[in-house]
């Protein structure tokens, strides 16, 4: 079975592999968000097979991946010489040990969102910045597929988190999506101040291989909405989120 198909990866979802544009982008951003952190001690919180831990390893005084899945920690772990197997509501790491924090796409899939954030804000030390990405519920398809009827249907589903949520959470009970203000929840009253929050399109890089005329136009349109308030309609949430003493 293919393992974009699988229970599993609709549970965990699915790392990146291929670094292409899309990824080379987002890279920016993270970097951008970290500023003079990134040379400090960096953790990876949910690093898959390693993609975004390897780019930071050269950069970093220490750079650390976590992920809960032991064979992608063993594969994270051929380009990073630290890499641990563990859960994101459990870091096991000390207080304020990190200067940036990077949580991409992995909000979404853990048990408990809540106190997975709670421990990215305990391990970060003042000062020290979280890069987060998870999915837009405002976005017009669940690219994490859905269950039907018992069985898990792979694939970019249109209008699901449109729904009203009881009904959406029924669909894809194996995966969140967030609104702006579910994101502020999740932080309020924790000793952190949100320095950037955004919504970013795709980089449609599959569209891009199979039709690249048409790939680069659909790109370059919805990137484009970015800086208006069509972004609503954006794949998923960039929010940069600083510890404050």
């Amino acid at each position: 079975m293919n393992a974009s198909h699988s229970p599993k990866a609709a549970l965990r979802g699915e790392p990146s592999y291929v670094w292409r544009a899309g990824q080379e982008r987002r890279l920016k951003m993270m970097l951008a968000a970290a500023g003079e952190r990134i040379h400090g001690r960096v953790l990876v919180d949910g690093c898959g097979v390693g993609m975004y831990l390897a780019r930071f390893v050269p950069l970093a005084q220490q750079a650390v991946g976590l992920d809960i899945e032991h064979e992608r920690t063993v594969e994270a772990h051929q380009s990073a010489p630290q890499v641990v197997c563990g859960a994101g509501e459990a870091l096991p790491f000390p207080e304020n040990h990190f200067d940036f924090l990077l949580s991409h796409e992995v909000l979404e899939h853990v048990q408990d969102d809540a106190r997975a954030i709670r421990e990215m804000v305990r391990v970060l030390k003042p000062g020290g910045r979280i890069a987060l990405f998870c999915p837009n519920r405002g976005y017009p398809f669940e690219t994490h597929g859905i269950y039907w009827r018992g069985r898990y249907r792979f694939g970019n589903i249109p209008l699901v988190n449109y729904l009203p949520r009881r009904w959406r959470d029924r669909l894809a009970p194996h995966v969140r999506v967030y609104t702006a203000g579910d994101l502020q929840r999740l932080f309020a009253g924790l000793p952190v101040r949100v320095v950037q929050r955004t919504i970013v399109f795709g980089a449609y890089d599959n569209i891009i291989a199979r039709r690249p005329a048409l790939g680069k136009v659909l790109r370059a349109v919805l990137q484009a909405l970015e800086a208006t308030p069509l972004r609503i309609f954006g794949l998923s949430h960039f929010w940069v989120v600083e510890k404050i003493g």
